[in-house]
């Protein structure tokens, strides 16, 4: 559970860096922060990929390729489940709260509510919790950790302090996962030698992720969430 507890801790550290803030983050340094956790995402999910890919060249292509038809099929499933209309639909809600927050005075359960759905909705953090879990690679939870403190310093100016209990509700969310996957999917995943399976499609599913934060195009990523599940049932058939 430590990437939960770094990406609590990033939140109620943005809380204190907007509140001691007297204006908005520079544009000029959220570009910045925005090109380096882009390649951030990047180099830690090619980093997952890598460790989880090992034996002989024909072994890991085959590796490869399974990830990678997991991540297709896994596309459908949750394109079936339509996944990522119910993710559109939470951040929608979330998104009116704070524009509506513009032009009434914001209401505090309201806005932590909408903060919290953010922040728990996001693919890397359920990416990362599943992977943090896994294997304690909380690397992905540290750069989502990141992003959400530079999200909160604009949140906290909109709706003062209380905002930053979001970050409790978003250490239980992924600490959750993170627990779950530690005690009950990691045992039988080693068991039966699956675990690199589900790795390296989070890996590849973080390289996605990449393409949405450095704005290269619009991906449903909701919708890959399932592929993290269809990995080890294809090792296991084809493996």
């Amino acid at each position: 559970m430590t990437g939960a507890f770094l990406n609590a801790l990033g939140i109620l550290a943005g809380a204190l860096l907007g509140l001691g803030l007297r204006g908005p983050v520079p544009a000029r340094a959220q570009n910045f922060f925005k090109a380096a956790l882009g390649v951030a995402t990047v180099v830690f999910g090619l980093r997952l990929v890598y460790e989880s890919v090992g034996g002989t060249f024909a072994a890991g292509l085959k590796q490869i390729f399974l990830a990678m038809l997991a991540i297709f099929l896994g596309y459908w499933l949750g394109k079936l489940l339509q996944l990522q209309k119910i993710s559109n639909r939470l951040g929608r809600r979330a998104s009116n709260v704070i524009l509506s927050a513009r032009k009434n005075p914001p209401d505090a359960v309201s806005s932590l509510n909408a903060c919290a759905v953010l922040f728990c909705a996001a693919p890397l953090g359920i990416v990362g919790a599943v992977a943090d879990g896994l294997t304690g690679y909380f690397y992905l939870l540290a750069v989502k950790a990141v992003m959400d403190g530079l999200a909160m310093t604009s949140f906290v100016k909109m709706f003062r302090w209380p905002v930053a209990l979001a970050a409790f509700p978003v250490f239980v969310f992924l600490g959750g996962i993170s627990a779950a996957c530690r005690f009950y999917a990691a045992p039988f995943l080693a068991a039966h030698q699956l675990m690199n399976s589900t790795n390296a499609v989070a890996g590849l599913v973080c390289c996605a992720i990449a393409l949405v934060i450095f704005e290269i195009r619009r991906v449903e990523l909701a919708n890959f969430l399932p592929a993290l599940a269809v990995a080890p049932l294809l090792a296991h058939w084809l493996g």
